[in-house]
């Protein structure tokens, strides 16, 4: 039984609205505290300097850097899906090349049809919005849509003609299949690399659990749990690595659900020795099988061939369908972004894209978490444009010094934005900016005063856009999760109760519990962080989280052949 307190009940209806409490005083300082590296900060970083350097370096040696701005829209493509599994990567990375080119297309043809930049600044709203709003739909991951909306911003303020789009549009094609085949290129030498990066993650959050069973480390092994039976399912064939893998998350998942049953599998120690061989090279430890391994595994069989090939249409579906809470952010995102773009048109700045992506940056799942990206970007664009104006004489140096210093660049921001945005932002800032150096030189003084005038008036524009367009669906989107939840928590109870029903059953049914567990939390967490709508159901959802995990917690102590979990309501 969870120990998180039950808070009074509300009223229905808040009487005043009310900013978030990061909002409401002094700017938020833990925004802005660093947190430890990613585990695998560099593989983006890696990834992004490999499929940027050969193009690069290609231009240069035929005198045609100009043209490195296109092929930079295909390399960057290298950033994305470096969690998934390598089969769902080739698919993801794909898709993120054609969508890519989509919204370069869209922006080369706007530029060569009109030089308005009223109409300019419209059509990369709706792009943004569109960018924004798909991504989160198809849960692309980091770094989402602003790499989108960069590279199509910034073409729109370049000069093109029509006959020029089919060779650009090449040339990103052609640095998009060069950067598909870098992030697939690992599967060469470890196959199963993801998978055992999220086994591994599972087990350090199961032993945290295990030491401490709090609501929050709770809650956070039944995240870790969830993403790596999500990541073994979306992976190729079965292998022994994977089988091993397997009956891993099976002894993560016992320890978190009930982690003071079992000396052996809820063992802190035992599990992170586990997770630090998973996450070697060596062999996959095989930890002694648990009762019902066999018949789970044969389930897990069963799913993968369900899912593969239904689960990410339907993801996207839900998150474009009516009532979706991803489309008022979608709204902010247009607002924010046409607003900034026009501001910094009526103020002279020529070409105002980088006040289009600022916006787009700042338009969050909810307004305490644009209030911390407002922050964060400010701080990290401001100074980065003091770092660019320190490096723009090495740059100028030669076409050489100019290509390193992106390449720098470039592998600096991702492995520092996995600390802080604001930390990845102060490289990424002179990035963009000597991107602008391959088309020529420029004024340094008048790129760096358009470059702080388009950050701070994206960042007010885009924070102004969050607080006026409120996403009043994030209540609706609780409600929804809260009844998914008792729907699982219900078909799990009755699987495990039924000495009739096939082992793989009753274990598809316990991870659709965990399943509407994390997105009850997620959706609860986002609810929390917005303002302007109906006062949160706090009750009951702390209760259906309770309710959930002790039936979690009956079924896995149950597993078996021949087990069965007797039924547990919410009190």
């Amino acid at each position: 039984m969870s120990d998180t307190p039950v808070r009074p009940g509300r009223p229905s209806v808040r009487r005043l609205p009310k900013l978030p409490p990061a909002v409401r005083g002094l700017p938020s300082v833990s925004a802005l505290r660093l947190s430890p590296p990613s585990d695998t900060w560099f593989k983006p970083a890696l990834s992004v300097v490999v499929a940027s350097a050969v193009p690069h370096l290609t231009l240069l040696a035929l005198g045609r850097l100009d043209l490195v701005v296109y092929t930079m829209a295909g390399s960057l493509c290298a950033l994305y899906g470096h969690g998934l599994p390598y089969a769902r990567r080739a698919r993801a990375v794909g898709g993120v090349v054609l969508g890519m080119a989509a919204g370069l297309a869209v922006s080369l043809v706007t530029a060569s049809l009109t030089g308005s930049t009223a109409v300019l600044i419209a059509v990369g709203g709706l792009l943004a919005a569109v960018q924004k709003v798909l991504c989160d739909a198809a849960r692309i991951g980091p770094p989402g849509h602003v790499i989108f909306t960069f590279v199509s911003s910034a073409a729109l303020f370049a000069p093109q003609r029509p006959d020029q789009i089919p060779g650009h549009l090449a040339l990103t094609l052609g640095a998009g299949a060069f950067a598909w085949l870098v992030t697939l290129a690992p599967a060469l030498v470890r196959r199963e690399g993801p998978e055992r990066r999220a086994v591994a993650r599972a087990l350090e959050a199961a032993a945290v659990c295990a030491a401490d069973p709090g609501p929050r480390h709770r809650n956070a092994a039944a995240a870790a749990v969830h993403a790596a039976w999500r990541c073994l399912l979306a992976s190729g064939r079965p292998t022994p690595v994977r089988r091993s893998l397997e009956r891993l998350v099976v002894r993560a998942e016992t320890a978190f659900v009930a982690p003071g049953s079992g000396a052996g599998a809820a063992d802190p120690e035992r599990l992170r020795a586990w997770a630090a061989l998973t996450r070697g090279r060596g062999p996959v430890p095989a930890p002694p099988p648990a009762p019902g391994t066999a018949d789970e595994l044969y389930g897990i069989d069963a799913e993968r061939a369900a899912r593969r090939a239904r689960e990410g249409r339907r993801t996207l579906l839900r998150g474009l369908g009516p009532g979706s809470p991803l489309l008022p952010v979608a709204v902010r995102t247009l607002i924010g972004c046409a607003l900034a773009g026009y501001l910094c048109a009526a103020l002279g700045v020529g070409r105002p894209y980088w006040a289009i992506v600022t916006a787009a940056s700042l338009c969050q799942a909810n307004l305490t978490l644009s209030w911390n990206r407002t922050l964060q970007r400010t701080l990290g664009n401001l100074l980065g444009v003091l770092v660019f104006a320190a490096v723009l004489p090495v740059s100028r140096t030669g076409p050489l010094a100019l290509v390193c210093c992106c390449l720098f660049f470039g592998f600096a921001a991702e492995a520092l934005i996995t600390r802080n945005y604001w930390l990845g932002s102060v490289a990424v800032t002179p990035m963009a900016l000597l991107v602008l150096e391959f088309g020529g030189t420029h004024p340094a003084g008048e790129l760096i005063g358009d470059r702080v005038l388009d950050t701070v008036l994206g960042a007010a524009a885009g924070f102004l856009a969050a607080t006026l367009v409120t996403n009043r669906r994030a209540a609706g989107r609780v409600e929804r999760a809260l009844d998914a939840t008792d729907r699982a928590r219900a078909a799990a109870e009755r699987t495990g109760a039924d000495p009739a029903a096939a082992p793989a059953e009753r274990d598809r049914a316990r991870r659709a519990l965990t399943a509407s567990l994390v997105e009850l939390r997620e959706a609860g967490d986002t609810a929390a962080g917005e303002w302007r709508q109906r006062a949160l159901p706090e009750r009951r959802l702390l209760a259906a989280e309770r309710a959930g995990h002790r039936t979690l917690a009956a079924t896995a102590q149950r597993r078996g052949p021949t087990a069965h979990a007797p039924s547990i309501g919410a009190e």
